[in-house]
């Protein structure tokens, strides 16, 4: 491969210098001798990568991007800015440190030794297709000499000097800010041509596919024998993980390319696949991301902003200053207890920076100032004693993140619009294309006040199609939408209400508690006794289930929804439509499974029918499922010692008969 490799540059270099610059660096038949030894090698690797003069590759132009769905989620991770956290998370496993990338998240699957497809992220589920452009890539393989079919996951990045070299080519005013953006522009191109002209390349961090090897390094050295550039990593453990924390960080400091922190992941793969997910992230990997960049100015003034729960969010607004390649001058200050923690006053010099290099945030008040006697007052920033959009009283309410204020209007239009718009959001009813622009609309024309009004909009044709952006075939899709959205889960549904401290993976738990049955919840969470059966679901705290409380013991809360749930076609999960046979069993899976695709299936058809899987055995496992009953593994030796029983998946089937 590093043969290829440099044959590869030597070959591109002389026909720059022929075509481009009209000079010769070396004869034609010194060029046909290597040209004749890159065919030869191509052939006896049966490797061919994107950049070689073997192949001709023609630029390829489309109209749009497709939308591609991931056979395996591309998730994100947890985050750390603490090496001590990292020890913590590996245990006494060892761990692969690899860089973590700043350019753009990308899958290629391969088919029959050759690339079939390159998917952008996206949100993770549904990504685009940049075939066209991956096959222009500086150095992708097109073909490998390994024929099962198998996805490579990695990150497509622009280098520096290219991202130089670009923006000085480019106008003053479309002159990119970083090579991460850069990089998510050139990719998503509708012309392959541009493409090629930029170097985006492409480092390797994982593989998917049947038959490999269970270690995490041996995978990338793979990928590296089937001529992929594999990201830069090292072995680790607990006790050598801070140590090589600080070696990266002085070889990024010197690296041609941007970075944004580090990734740690357990090497062995079959044991980071055990451990499961949570509702956001895997638990076999997590992020290491490097202090936040930040920037002193000057603070102009706080402004108060009404979300559709009620809460009115303090925002600081000030100078603007450069973070993280964008110019910010909003932050939010998220509560009542920290605009008083930080004292602020209108002309004090404060710290900001983005949370995770996404979010602007205050992080000191450089010129802290006194806090008065009067609690409702902190120098020239007062706490509204009326919601700045509809008049309403406000009232500081104490909980688990400290004081806020709220709105106590329950008509108020901020709430209203918000509440409207998280409603049919994608997660909630998903009601494709009713935006926060149109429900705005709707509200001033007054078709739409609450969410039962949503399900009426057929009967407003003629007002809707006579607005402008609106015609016929917007109208159509807009009552298809509501037509489809009428057959949510009913976790979706409880989500959309918009209840305080109930997200999805919250309203989720709450519906496999009570089995789907929406008047059960209703019910059972305006009883006055809701505490004691709240408190039997794990993860409910009182907060959580005091919210529930106040929301459904609400009558003007429980109205729309008596009247919305006939209309509605809600779509009982089939797994758990029944009695969950496995609620309450704790399980552990190891070895390999022949009944199910993998041990993640396997994991969640138990969580589906209401079990639990966990990565080690303890004395609150049930079963540990083993189809090799003569192992002597930890897992096996753990359950014997613990009196676990160990079962095989023929036996773990008649539990559910």
């Amino acid at each position: 491969m590093n043969r290829m490799k440099e044959l590869i540059a030597q070959l591109q270099q002389a026909s720059r210098a022929y075509y481009h610059e009209n000079r010769e660096t070396i004869s034609d038949r010194e060029y046909d001798a290597l040209y004749d030894e890159l065919v030869q090698l191509e052939k006896e690797s049966g490797i061919t990568m994107a950049g070689s003069p073997t192949q001709k590759v023609g630029f390829e132009l489309v109209s749009a991007l497709q939308k591609v769905p991931h056979a395996v989620p591309m998730l994100s991770l947890d985050k750390t800015k603490s090496a001590e956290a990292l020890a913590s998370f590996l245990g006494e496993h060892t761990g692969l440190l690899t860089w973590k990338l700043d350019g753009l998240a990308l899958s290629l699957r391969y088919e029959n030794g050759m690339l079939a497809q390159a998917v952008t992220r996206g949100n993770g589920t549904i990504g685009e297709d940049v075939t066209h452009n991956a096959r222009v890539f500086a150095n992708i393989p097109l073909h490998v000499s390994h024929k099962p079919p198998f996805t490579v996951r990695g990150e497509a990045v622009i280098s520096y000097e290219d991202f130089a070299a670009i923006n000085a080519s480019l106008p003053a005013e479309e002159a990119y800010k970083n090579p991460r953006n850069l990089c998510s522009g050139t990719v998503r191109q509708l012309n392959s041509e541009i493409v090629a002209a930029r170097r985006v390349r492409f480092y390797a961090i994982s593989i998917l596919g049947e038959g490999l090897d269970a270690e995490k390094r041996a995978q990338l050295n793979w990928l590296a024998k089937m001529g992929f550039e594999i990201v830069p990593h090292t072995l680790v453990t607990a006790q050598t993980a801070a140590e090589a924390v600080e070696k990266c960080k002085t070889e990024i400091a010197k690296a041609p390319i941007a970075t944004d922190g580090l990734v740690l992941a357990f090497n062995d793969t079959v044991y980071g696949a055990s451990r499961g997910v949570t509702s956001k992230f895997p638990r076999d990997a997590i992020a290491f991301k490097w202090a936040d960049e930040m920037q002193a100015t000057t603070l102009s003034h706080i402004e108060w902003n009404t979300s559709r729960t009620g809460l009115i969010n303090p925002v600081a607004v000030f100078a603007p200053v450069e973070l993280e390649g964008t110019s910010v001058s909003r932050a939010s200050v998220h509560n009542v207890s920290i605009l008083r923690a930080l004292q602020l006053h209108a002309g004090d010099k404060i710290s900001v920076y983005k949370a995770n290099m996404i979010i602007p945030q205050v992080a000191e008040n450089l010129t802290r100032g006194s806090v008065p006697e009067d609690e409702n007052t902190i120098s020239t920033v007062e706490i509204p004693a009326q919601c700045p959009v509809c008049g309403s009283a406000t009232e500081v309410v104490s909980g688990p993140s400290g004081d806020a204020l709220y709105c106590m209007g329950t008509q108020c239009a901020a709430q209203r619009l918000r509440a409207l718009s998280h409603f049919a959001s994608r997660d909630a009813m998903n009601i494709d294309g009713l935006s926060e622009q149109t429900l705005e609309k709707f509200i001033s024309l007054g078709i739409v006040e609450n969410f039962p009004d949503l399900f009426a909009l057929a009967q407003h044709k003629n007002t809707i199609i006579n607005q402008e952006g609106f015609g016929q075939k917007s109208y159509d899709n807009l009552v298809a939408a509501i037509e489809n959205a009428k057959n949510a889960a009913p976790a979706n549904f409880i989500y959309a209400l918009g209840i305080r401290h109930v997200g999805l993976a919250n309203a989720k738990l709450l519906c496999a508690h009570f089995s789907h049955d929406i008047e059960k919840i209703i019910a059972t969470c305006a009883d006055e006794n809701f505490i004691e059966v709240l408190n039997e679901i794990k993860g409910f705290g009182e907060a959580i289930a005091q919210s529930l409380h106040t929301y459904f013991a609400n009558e003007e809360n429980r109205a729309p929804i008596r009247e919305v749930l006939p209309l509605l076609r809600l779509q009982i999960p089939a797994q758990t439509a029944n009695a969950q046979p496995l609620a309450g069993l704790v399980f552990v899976i190891t070895g390999d499974v022949t009944q199910f695709k993998n041990r993640k299936e396997l994991q969640n058809f138990i969580e589906a029918n209401g079990g639990k899987v966990t990565g080690s055995v303890t004395s609150k496992t049930s079963y540990l499922i083993n189809n090799d009953a003569t192992s002597t593994s930890g897992k096996n030796k753990k359950a014997v010692e613990l009196g676990v029983r160990v079962i095989t998946e023929a036996t773990f089937k008649e539990l559910l008969s």
